[in-house]
C-alpha cells in the first residue's frame, strides 16, 4: 500500500459533521413541509412569454401592468444582458387559458406602444398536464433513488449500503431544502439537476467505498478508524480534482448563465458540494457503525 505525503483526520471530527448535517437536513425538512415548492410554469400550468423591449421597463411596471388586468401575480424575470432588455413574464391560472399569451402581449402592447414589445418565444402548459408532470417527475427521482440503492446492495455488502442510502437522502434532502428556503423555482432543469446529484452522490460514494473495501484485509476492531481515515485520504486528490473542475463550469454558469440556467447551476453546486461532503463524513462513518455494530445483529439473531 503506498504512503501518503497527508494524512488528513477526517474520522476524528466524524461526531461534529454529523451533528452538522443532521441540523441541516432537519432544517431542510422542516422548510420544505411548511413551505413547499415554489413549482414552475412547467409543474403548475401557466403561460411563459419571453419579450425584448425596445425602451427602458423595469419588472415592477410589467408586474403592475398585469395586475391592473387581473392576471394575478406575474414572475418577471430579466435575463441576459441589461442593454437587451429581454425579460421572462410567467403567469399561471387555476384554468386552462388557450390565448392567455395572446392576451398578455395585448395588453403590454397597448400600454407599452406597438412597437416596443417583441414575443420571442411562448411556452404554455395546461393545469393538468402540469399537475401529471409534476408527479411523474417525484416518481423519477424515487425510482432512481431506488435503482441506485438496489445497484449499491448488488455491488457491495449489508456493510456499505446502509452507509450510501443515508448520504444520498443526505444530498437529496439539502438541496431541495435550500430550493424551497430561497423559493426559487423549481422546474423540470430542476428536476434535471437533482437526478445527475444522485448519480454523482452514489458515485462519489462509491469511490471512497471501493478504496475501503480494497483495504478491508487490513482492518481489525483497533485500527478501523485509522483504516477508513487512510482510504478517505487516498482518494481525496482524485475527489478534488473532480469537484473542482466541475464548480468551475457550475459557478461561469451561475454568474453568467442567466435565467433558467441560474437555478440549474444553484442546485448542481449545492449538491455537487453536499454529495462529497457526504461521501467523507456520512457514508464513511455509517460503514464504521455496520462494521462495530454487524457481530451484535449476528448475534441477536443467533448467526
Amino acid at each position: 500500500m503506498r504512503k501518503l505525503k497527508f494524512n488528513l483526520p477526517f474520522i476524528k471530527y466524524q461526531w461534529l459533521m454529523i451533528a452538522i448535517s443532521a441540523v441541516f437536513v432537519i432544517t431542510g425538512i422542516v422548510v420544505i413541509a411548511t413551505k413547499g415548492f415554489n413549482y414552475g410554469i412547467d409543474f403548475k400550468g401557466g403561460v411563459k412569454l419571453t419579450y425584448k423591449f425596445a425602451t427602458a421597463t423595469s419588472e415592477d411596471q410589467i408586474k403592475e401592468i398585469l395586475r391592473e388586468k387581473n392576471l394575478g401575480e406575474a414572475d418577471v424575470v430579466r435575463y441576459g444582458e441589461p442593454a437587451d432588455s429581454r425579460m421572462v413574464v410567467k403567469v399561471s391560472l387555476p384554468e386552462e387559458h388557450a390565448v392567455l399569451g395572446e392576451t398578455i402581449t395585448s395588453i403590454l402592447t397597448e400600454k407599452l406602444g406597438a412597437n416596443s414589445v417583441t414575443l420571442e418565444s411562448e411556452e404554455t402548459v395546461g393545469p393538468r398536464v402540469g399537475k401529471e408532470l409534476r408527479r411523474k417527475a417525484w416518481l423519477a427521482v424515487i425510482f432512481s433513488v431506488l435503482l441506485m440503492l438496489i445497484y449499491i446492495g448488488y455491488r457491495f455488502d449489508f456493510y456499505f449500503a446502509p452507509g450510501a442510502v443515508v448520504a444520498l437522502g443526505h444530498d437529496v434532502i439539502i438541496t431541495m431544502g435550500a430550493f424551497s428556503l430561497l423559493n426559487k423555482e423549481f422546474n423540470i432543469s430542476t428536476l434535471a439537476a437533482l437526478l445527475t446529484i444522485v448519480g454523482y452522490s452514489i458515485n462519489d460514494t462509491i469511490i471512497v467505498y471501493d478504496r475501503i473495501r480494497e483495504n478491508r484485509h487490513l482492518i481489525n476492531s483497533n485500527n478501523l478508524n485509522d483504516i477508513v481515515n487512510l482510504s478517505i485520504n487516498q482518494t481525496l486528490g482524485r475527489t478534488i480534482i473532480t469537484v473542482l473542475m466541475v464548480l468551475f463550469v457550475l459557478f461561469a454558469i451561475f454568474f453568467k448563465g442567466g435565467g433558467t440556467l441560474h437555478d440549474f447551476a444553484f442546485a448542481m453546486i449545492v449538491g455537487f458540494i453536499s454529495g462529497t461532503y457526504s461521501s467523507i463524513f456520512i457514508a464513511s462513518p455509517c460503514y464504521i457503525g455496520m462494521y462495530r455494530l454487524m457481530p451484535k445483529i449476528k448475534k441477536l439473531f443467533g448467526k
